[in-house]
């Protein structure tokens, strides 16, 4: 039986309205493919990917809960929220309601969630707010670290309902790390999480989170750890106890 092939172990989630395409984000970052009508998330859908952040050295499995984003899920979601390291928040950037609403998802989030939790905003469908030339440069390459959007067409800028920005604005505000994307592309997806991976990487680092009090983190010293079966398990009510074996 082959060794864990992992440093690290991060419970992520992806919350915010109804629509803004937080199942087709986990479906290009574990499957890289889209579906243009994906089913309604009904409660939590579930999602893991291996990344590589270079500069440390480490593999990191990201192990991520796809959130309903309908208020008759919420007490259903909220309980996938405690311990969790990361959190991608996600609005659509062609509908102002859904960013406006991304205070209220972020204030649930911190209610219960961990307080040391990274969150990064997410504008996500920015591919219609451009032109396909530019759509498809940008998937080919993902070689831009900017946010930013250039050279939209007239009609393109039309449909955006929420500027980089306003968006820029809330997240210094809030504390939040922050990048636009495209699941339709693949534009960001990845650096989304890597980013904000990254981050937790830093909190681990500064001694921000306690390696032996944090469920939303598994560590490992080495790759070739010898258990290779371990099971974690969160609690998330009095009677309804979550496990998932990691191999």
């Amino acid at each position: 039986m082959a060794g864990i092939s992992w440093h690290y172990v991060f419970k992520f989630i992806i919350t915010g309205d109804a629509a803004v395409g937080k199942s087709s984000l986990l479906i290009r970052l574990t499957d890289q493919r889209f579906l243009a009508n994906p089913d309604p998330t009904l409660g939590v859908e579930f999602g893991s990917k291996l990344i590589t952040i270079p500069e440390e050295n480490k593999i990191i499995k990201l192990q991520c809960w796809d959130t309903a984003g309908t208020e008759s899920f919420r007490s259903i979601t909220r309980s996938y929220y405690r311990g969790a390291a990361g959190c991608l928040l996600v609005y659509d950037v062609t509908s102002r309601k859904s960013f406006l609403n991304a205070r209220t998802w972020l204030a649930d989030v911190r209610q219960h969630a961990d307080p040391h939790l990274t969150c990064i905003l997410v504008g996500n469908k920015v591919d219609l707010c451009q032109d396909e030339s530019e759509l498809e440069s940008n998937s080919n390459a993902e070689r831009t670290s900017s946010t930013r959007v250039h050279n939209q067409s007239n009609a393109a800028k039309h449909k955006r309902q929420v500027s980089v920005e306003e968006a820029e604005l809330f997240a210094k505000e809030e504390g939040l790390l922050f990048v636009e994307s495209s699941a339709k592309s693949g534009l960001n997806v990845e650096r989304a999480f890597e980013q904000a991976a990254r981050d937790i990487l830093d909190k681990i680092h500064r001694g921000t989170f306690d390696d032996d009090q944090s469920p939303g983190l598994l560590i490992y010293n080495c790759v070739s750890h010898v258990d290779p079966e371990y099971v974690w398990t969160d609690t998330l009510s009095s009677d309804i106890t979550l496990g998932w074996t990691v191999f």
